[in-house]
């Protein structure tokens, strides 16, 4: 489902997490808390980087190592899944796990990322997959044209 030229980076030193959480750009579902900071101008990514980038964190408030795993792995893949066809490029991007987050039903997870998206106005519709008509709706291709007398 994810688009092959659009990746998701990662965000992985402190201060590029607390950026994204200095702007209180977010949305709060049962299952993430998700927070967004639009690329500035200076740290735009360059030509062959991904242009979205995701941070993930699980404090030991959602529970033991095992959970705060499962919460991360879960939250790995809805980003996977979603952010690089329908979040609207340029912006980076962390998920919170919260205490349910191991334990949410993957639709309802997938529900609360999407949610959020929408929300905050990133949601973006990906391009309508091309059709190619059949060969009944084209005709023959070796049927020579009726010569006109």
């Amino acid at each position: 489902m994810t688009a092959p030229d659009r990746a998701v980076g990662r965000l992985m030193r402190r201060p590029e997490f607390l950026a994204v959480a200095g702007t209180r750009r977010k949305h709060v579902a049962p299952g993430l808390i998700l927070q967004v900071r639009r690329h500035d101008e200076r740290q735009r990514p360059a030509p062959g980087e991904p242009l979205v980038r995701v941070g993930l964190t699980a404090s030991r408030k959602v529970g033991n190592a095992v959970v705060r795993n499962r919460a991360r792995r879960r939250l790995r893949e809805a980003a996977r899944q979603i952010l690089p066809v329908f979040a609207t490029p340029g912006h980076d991007f962390v998920l919170v796990a919260r205490a349910a987050t191991a334990e949410r039903p993957w639709t309802d997870l997938i529900g609360d990322l999407t949610a959020g998206l929408k929300r905050l106005g990133l949601w973006v519709e990906p391009p309508a997959p091309v059709v190619l008509p059949d060969e009944s709706d084209v005709g023959p291709v070796d049927a020579a044209p009726d010569a006109a007398p």
